[in-house]
């Protein structure tokens, strides 16, 4: 049986090993993407701690007179720690947002995506082949999928072949060697390194799944109870609407906001939008969990709150399966756990490959 599985784990890695290399490692790069950002424009992401924030229509009046009146301001978000900064997202910029000083309304500038990351998320996601539009295919897409799947078998049928018949080989499988050859320590670091990163492995492939194929995403999101409910996003009616729209008052928002702010005593960020807004209620939380509230547009009144624990598993799976997948679940510790799993699972084919060939005569 251990031959079998010894064969599956090889046949199946020689032909998609140099692209699960390549998923890997701009997977790793992709880790600490927000970090990096943020570390090389602290202007954007940090202000200096002053005495009050303006009211939030002081400043959508400063971003209008600041920026052009082809952009239409659809959003605010305010921050809840002294030295944060007020993010603003457009109807007609895409997903583009503005860095705002909240205290004096200043426009600090646009939130920058480099080069290097959209390329690395390119690669991550679709080969380079990204979908025409949002929710289709590509051959990038489906070969990342399959072979994700793969790697699934591949890393399963490994941690089999892995399992030591007695102790002495427990031990040897646990630890690499570094004077024995060169052979001896890459078998070594692909056995050992392996096994320590399969689990951290296993869980990037069965999460990421769910961006590749409808067929597994319904499935993984049935199994935790989330099934196929669909729901409009915030703010958004269903059918079409009619009638010429009065043009929205955005000191309701001051009404919002200081009601808000004092039912949330903490909080990390409070997202207002026209009808509606958003609260994360966990100040330095890593997840996506979000309160979302209704308003009345012409008064600000509260209509309801729904929070986070009572909204159905069909509205936060996403959320926590982009946590799970990325590792950003559990603060900088997973972030480098998942770093470094991601980088020896793109060291693995190659090591794989070099004992492969070994093994052949070829090299």
């Amino acid at each position: 049986m251990n031959k079998i599985y010894r064969k599956l784990h090889l046949w199946l890695a020689v032909p998609t090993g140099i692209l699960i290399s390549v998923i890997c490692l701009s997977g790793a790069a992709l880790v600490f993407e927000q970090d990096i950002t943020q570390a090389l424009n602290p202007h954007l992401y940090r202000s200096e701690p002053q005495t009050k924030f303006l009211q939030p229509s002081e400043i959508a009046a400063r971003i209008r007179e600041q920026m052009p009146d082809s952009l239409s301001l659809s959003s605010l978000q305010m921050p809840g720690e002294a030295d944060g900064v007020c993010m603003a997202s457009f109807k007609n910029a895409g997903r583009r947002t503005l860095s705002v000083n909240p205290y004096t309304g200043n426009v600090n500038g646009w939130t920058k995506s480099y080069p290097f990351f959209q390329t690395m998320r390119k690669l991550h996601r679709w080969l380079m082949n990204p979908p025409a539009q949002k929710g289709e295919k590509s051959v990038g897409k489906v070969v990342v999928g399959i072979t994700t799947l793969v790697m699934v078998f591949i890393l399963v049928s490994g941690l089999i072949v892995w399992i030591p018949r007695n102790r002495k080989a427990l031990k040897n499988r646990l630890k690499v060697s570094y004077s024995k050859g060169w052979r001896r320590f890459w078998y070594d670091s692909h056995v050992s390194l392996g096994f320590y990163a399969t689990i951290f492995l296993l869980i990037m492939a069965l999460t990421g799944l769910t961006w590749s194929f409808g067929w597994y995403r319904t499935a993984a999101y049935s199994l935790f109870g989330g099934g196929q409910q669909q729901t409009s996003a915030p703010g958004k009616a269903n059918g079409k609407q009619t009638g010429k729209k009065q043009a929205f008052d955005y000191n309701v928002w001051d009404n919002v906001f200081h009601e808000l702010q004092n039912r949330y005593p903490a909080y990390q960020n409070i997202t207002l939008a026209i009808g509606n807004a958003q609260v994360s209620p966990y100040p330095h939380s890593s997840m996506r969990k979000t309160d979302r509230v209704t308003f009345n547009q012409q008064t600000g009144e509260i209509k309801k709150i729904t929070r986070y624990k009572e909204l159905p598993p069909s509205q936060t799976l996403k959320g926590w399966f982009y946590a799970v997948h990325t590792g950003s679940w559990g603060g900088m510790i997973t972030k480098i756990l998942y770093f470094i799993a991601a980088l020896i699972g793109g060291v693995l084919p190659l090591s794989g490959y070099y004992l492969w060939m070994k093994r052949k005569h070829y090299i």
